[in-house]
């Protein structure tokens, strides 16, 4: 079993496959390691969905559980958490995270991204569910993509990839990259 020097921080855009490929790590770090899926705590925390969130109390108020669900969880050992698309907005929620964790960017193509998004259900996604859902999509990935590319430690394409090939790289990535 590989031994990490941190917990990790699964981040990028929605459909990128954090919460999938986060579980698959988890299983194969072995049972010392927990996966956190940050946007089922915001859940917990408000006692409502995020789409509920979104439309009764706005994308200012999801922000803030959603800080605050960083801040409680940054400092965990042996996580792997799954970031919402957005966490990276706050500098604060970088630097939390950071503390504690590898960043561990996955990537997709935009076209990747919006096949699996549509596949997946638009209105599951409060922060595009606009009158143009695939404007709002390419607008928020073209904005968002530099920011995670800047605070990532390791990129990681998930174009076109078998979740297990995903998982090994993510592995052989961390091995390398905690002998820095």
């Amino acid at each position: 079993m590989i031994m990490l020097k941190s917990s990790v921080a699964l981040i990028g855009f929605m459909g990128t496959g954090k919460t999938t490929i986060g579980k698959l790590l988890v299983n194969e770090l072995g049972g010392e390691y927990q996966f956190i899926e940050m946007d089922q705590l915001i859940e917990d925390v408000a006692g409502k969905s995020i789409p509920e969130i979104f439309s009764q109390d706005g994308e200012v108020i999801f922000r803030e559980l959603e800080s605050k669900v960083c801040q409680k969880v940054s400092p965990l050992e042996k996580v792997v958490i799954s970031c919402g698309g957005g966490t990276v907005l706050n500098q604060k929620n970088v630097e939390n995270l950071k503390k504690n964790s590898t960043i561990i960017l996955l990537e997709s193509t935009i076209d990747t991204i919006l096949n699996r998004i549509l596949n997946d259900g638009i209105h599951e996604r409060p922060v595009i569910n606009k009158e143009d859902p695939i404007e709002e999509i390419k607008k928020l990935f073209h904005l968002r993509n530099p920011l995670y590319q800047s605070v990532a430690d390791i990129i990681i394409s998930t174009e076109n990839k078998d979740r297990v090939v995903i998982v090994n790289e993510i592995i052989q990535r961390l091995s390398y990259h905690n002998e820095e």
